[in-house]
């Protein structure tokens, strides 16, 4: 007679082996780690359930430290600080070594009370969400333990220290918090505190009542400090870097350098400054005086003087200072600091630049004479890149306009500045006010740590023809837009923290410098407050730029595909969109039964090319049966920790590692995979789809082993029907036998087939918009659309935000960063064989010239939400359309806008006081447009189109012989388009009026698109995208 055996089913507690405690649903237990030298693994039990053999199993949910989080993705201070995850996990109730406790925000308790079991957990991580929640700023008191949302912390104004640096004071402020109870006070006297001063910062002679005096009236801003806005609000207000713009009453004593009257424009337009180290000095006087007299000694720390562009300075310093000179006599703007972020061997063809290089005598002269600025992260000197040759020297009268430095340190000696890197600078003061920078990483000299500047420089000005060998394979040969052109340097971004002060000291610093072209792939994180966007400090500093004569480019952000992503906003600085090119490199994992399945992987093929098969094994049934290691996705299934596979089992095989919560989470990553392929062995690795995620993007990525990324769940549903087909498993379901094989083929070989250009996924899409509310305005952005998606370029070997590209001197990367630097490549080119012509003229010749058609013949398409989608894509996504060099280098009309335009622009605005145009600008509005979509530009938007409307363009005729043009409407859905006049003829230099009356004549819910084309008798074609949004007849 069979044996009865007891049932499975849920029970309420177990006993810890070997002690009396008793764990049960919810409590917090300490398990056994993997490894007999780490810590015990933290996690919270969930059920305890008992199975037919007796065995007594319990589902934990797991805690996990800091560490053990790949990727860093908050900040955590207490060294025994837990974060709540999405994982969950069956162990064996005997893996329990121990109770410990847990600590909420509701229930932790003084320091001295903790135990050596206690630990505090302040994140639950939401996969649905991606988010962390509650989302708080850390604030820790001196007693190390945090914040609590019910209490009310307060913050030391005096917790300073004084460091010495380059002869010079700086002071630096620290964020010294207390919880009231701490320094004997309650929390109602806390809120009465106008200022705090802690005990260990109190002098004799001041004595601490004095300082920690009660408010008897609200505070200047009418708010006080309360449960409501701490912390976050708290740090945000006292650490800021915080700038005014100082405006004098005599005005001509005020004006910053490039528009003082010593400053004068050359024969090529561009400003050269006359004793301007004279009034400089008289600025720099000006700022600390004013300082001196306006805040209390001590209290505030001055990053920069701003003196080129812009009268101005960025001061890091409190809150209740903040509020002391907002008010103050000759302030015109105060602004907190946002937070800054970074945002080809084949591009050149692609974009057919070779032509373009002959007409400007072969690639040895392309650029030359031009001097582009980079704002970046610094660069890589001993770069091939940028290497200088002297077999054909520069000619220095060429960039005699341009005066700039070398600024030497580690890791960037002064003979880095070698010609062709003409000058090199760095910023770091609002980097080292803001944060605690780390010198391994964040370093003191123009040397880029990163990559990403160095990325960028090559793209626009890289030298001609230098080879990218990547693992010993020759991908081809890497050039800039315009190679002969000269590189500054301007290093603000650093890896551990990227701020706007920084990047406005480097703005500032280049025009002053003399740089013709000016590129930003990077910019702030978010739009100005309290201010319209085209108003924030960030878009002033540009548009005095553009008044010094300097063309700006700027990325228009990585956060599509969404409406209202731009974070370009300006018509004075263009906005790059970024697209691929035709080529791929496509990959391919070939089945024993001779499928092959298509995917993406820069590697080499397994030994064999593709010929000699090997053992085909999921990573999931080569978990080792008795690891003590947690049996989550990063462990079980994405091949991130080589001690949980069986290495008998893998090595010499494919591994297929499965895409799963790690990988959609941002805990795992590529980098672990191949380091597990590399410890055991693997002959390679398949990545697959998990149809539970869905399909994944997939970016090729060098592989230093074999490998391959299936990101469809189609192709991975038929590797997995292989696999089964061929795998033998006993009743238990463990693999008896590995009958599947498989072989990885050559994945570093390029396609060039593919559709192009397609609007990229990640780049941000317009509607430009005026304020937070994201109310749109009547400017294109995105302006223009070039190749951002998978380009090659230079790269730092030391890569310290892409760990995956350590050691590497090239890198294959996408983003609008990407596409910035051929718009200033290509700007170069435009500039060398027009000298003359303004920012907007080049801007303008690069857009009436661009194509919104791709390859086959058929409207430019724009990648969606869902991966592998397409959609149509429109001027909110590409601008006027993909740049066109050859054209724009004779583009027959142009479009010219100058500095009062921009002033008459920011005038006619909606809502927008007068007053704030003259505070922030020093212009008045005394000749406003109608509208802001009468601004000249090669484009028509208007958001809001009620019954009709009339506006005006004005053209140039740039070309060299008479032309007569022909007016061509293709309206918008709901709009009706009537030019005047519809033809005209224009001699050389001559200009044509157009006036251009737009009638509604079908209300939308939302915008539609048309374009002006005008074409001429000489075959130039000129085309004006039109946006508009017809709301009522």
């Amino acid at each position: 007679m069979e044996k009865t055996r007891p049932a499975k089913g849920e029970v309420d507690s177990y006993t810890i082996r070997g002690t009396n405690k008793v764990v049960k649903a919810g409590d917090c237990v300490l398990m056994r780690p993997s490894e007999s030298n780490s810590a015990p693994y933290v996690a919270r039990v969930e059920k305890i359930e008992v199975d037919n053999r007796n065995n007594v199993n319990v589902r934990v949910r797991w805690y996990y430290r800091p560490e053990e989080s790949v990727g860093g993705r908050r900040q955590f201070h207490g060294a025994k600080e837990l974060f709540l995850s999405d994982h969950y996990d069956i162990q064996s109730a005997h893996t329990i070594e121990g109770k410990c406790t847990v600590h909420t925000f509701k229930n932790y308790t003084r320091l001295g009370n903790v135990k050596p079991e206690d630990y505090y957990c302040r994140f639950e991580y939401k996969p649905a969400s991606g988010a962390f929640l509650p989302d708080r700023v850390a604030v820790y008191c001196k007693c190390e333990l945090p914040y609590n949302p019910d209490d009310l912390m307060i913050q030391c104004e005096e917790c300073k220290d004084w460091i010495i640096q380059d002869n010079s004071c700086l002071l630096l402020v620290c964020k010294d918090w207390y919880h009231p109870a701490c320094v004997d006070m309650t929390i109602e006297q806390a809120k009465q505190l106008d200022r705090f001063v802690c005990s260990e910062h109190t002098s004799e002679e001041d004595g601490q009542k004095p300082l920690n005096t009660p408010l008897n009236t609200p505070p200047a801003n009418g708010k006080g400090i309360s449960k409501a806005q701490a912390p976050e609000e708290v740090i945000r207000r006292s650490i800021a870097d915080l700038f005014s713009i100082v405006q004098c009453r005599e005005v001509q004593a005020c004006e910053p350098v490039a528009f003082h009257q010593g400053a004068v424009s050359d024969e090529e337009g561009k400003r050269t400054f006359i004793n301007s180290e004279a009034h400089a000095k008289h600025l720099v006087d000006s700022h600390d005086q004013f300082l001196q007299s306006t805040l209390d000694s001590g209290t505030y720390n001055k990053l920069y003087s701003f003196k080129n562009i812009v009268n101005g300075f960025a001061v890091h310093t409190t809150h209740s200072q903040v509020e002391k000179f907002k008010s103050a006599v000759g302030v015109k703007l105060v602004e907190k600091d946002r937070g800054a972020k970074l945002m080809t061997s084949y591009s050149p063809q692609f974009l057919r630049l070779p032509s373009v290089w002959t007409q400007q005598g072969g690639d040895k002269n392309a650029g030359e004479g031009i001097v582009i600025g980079f704002v970046d992260s610094g660069i890589n000197p001993v770069h091939p890149s940028f290497a200088y040759d002297p077999l054909n020297p520069f000619t220095a009268s060429n960039t005699s306009h341009f005066f700039g430095a070398c600024e030497g340190g580690p890791l960037f000696p002064e003979i880095s500045c070698n010609g062709k890197i003409i000058s090199a600078r760095f910023f770091s003061a609002g980097a080292q006010a803001a944060a605690t920078l780390n010198p391994n990483v964040d370093i003191q000299s123009p040397y880029d740590a990163v990559g990403h500047g160095s990325h960028v420089a090559s793209t626009a000005a890289g030298n001609f023809g230098v080879p990218v060998v990547v693992d010993g394979f020759f991908f081809g040969r890497a050039s800039g837009m315009a190679p002969r052109a000269r590189i500054a340097v301007y290093k603000a971004i650093y890896p551990t923290v990227g701020t706007l002060t920084d990047v406005l000291a480097a703005i500032d610093q280049a025009v002053l410098d003399g740089v013709d072209i000016l590129t930003l792939s990077v910019g702030p994180d978010a739009p100005p407050e309290d201010t319209v966007t085209f108003l924030g400090a960030f878009d002033i500093f540009l548009l005095s730029a553009h008044k010094a004569g300097v063309f700006v480019v700027q990325a228009v952000g990585n956060q599509g595909p969404g409406p209202y992503t731009v974070v370009s906003y300006s018509p004075w600085a263009v906005g790059v969109a970024a697209c691929n090119t035709d080529r791929t490199y496509p990959g391919t994992l070939i089945l024993g039964n001779g499928q092959k399945i298509g995917g993406v992987g820069l590697s080499g093929p397994s030994f064999g090319n593709g010929l000699v098969q090997y053992k085909l094994v999921l990573a999931k049934d080569a978990i080792k049966a008795n690891g003590t290691f947690p049996r989550t996705p990063q462990y079980v299934e994405e091949c991130q920790y080589p001690e949980a596979l069986d290495p008998t089992v893998v090595h010499g095989s494919v591994v297929i590692c499965t895409f799963s919560s790690g990988f959609y989470n941002g805990t795992s990553n590529l980098t672990a995979i191949i380091e597990t392929a590399k410890v055991l062995g693997f002959m390679g690795f398949v990545l697959v789809a998990n149809p539970s995620y869905g399909d994944f993007i997939a970016e090729p990525i060098p592989f230093s082993v074999p490998g391959i990324m299936i990101p469809r769940t189609s192709d991975a549903q038929i590797i997995s029907q292989y696999y089964e087909q061929q795998t033998q498993r006993d009743d238990q379901g463990v693999v008896i036998r590995y009958s599947g094989r498989a072989a990885i083929g050559e994945g570093r070989i390029a396609s060039y087939i593919e559709r192009a250009p397609v609007v990229s996924r990640f780049s941000s899409r317009g509607p430009d918009y005026i304020d937070q509310k994201r109310n749109p305005a009547d400017v294109l952005k995105p302006d223009i659309l070039a190749p951002g998606h998978q380009i090659w370029a230079a790269w730092s070997p030391m890569s310290v935000l892409n760990p995956i590209l350590s050691g590497y001197s090239f890198a294959l990367i996408s983003g609008t960063s990407m596409a910035t630097p051929h718009i200033a490549g290509i700007a170069a080119l435009i500039k060398q064989n027009n000298p003359l012509w303004s920012p907007s003229m080049i801007a303008s010749a690069m857009s009436t010239t661009t194509t919104n058609h791709d390859n086959r013949g058929e409207p430019i398409m724009a990648e969606g939400f869902a991966a592998y989608t397409l959609y149509r894509a429109a001027p909110f996504g590409f601008g006027a359309g993909l740049v066109d060099p050859i054209r724009a280098l004779d583009p027959g009309l142009v479009f010219s806008t100058g500095y009062e335009d921009y002033l008459n622009f920011l005038c006619s605005l909606p809502n927008t006081d007068p007053e704030k145009i003259r505070i922030a600008t020093g212009g008045t509005c005394a000749a406003s447009f109608s509208t802001p979509s009468d601004l000249n530009q090669p484009s028509v938007t208007i958001t809001a189109l009620s019954g009709m409307r009339m506006t005006q363009r004005v053209v140039k005729n740039v070309a060299s012989k008479p032309e007569t043009y022909l007016c061509a409407l293709l309206p918008p859905k709901g709009v009706t388009i009537k030019v005047d006049p519809p033809w005209f003829t224009l001699a050389p230099e001559e200009t044509q009026t157009l006036e251009i009356r737009f009638v509604v004549n079908q209300v939308l819910d939302d915008f539609s698109f048309g374009e002006i084309v005008l074409t001429g008798s000489l075959n130039h074609i000129i085309r004006m995208p039109v946006s508009v949004l017809p709301i009522s007849l």
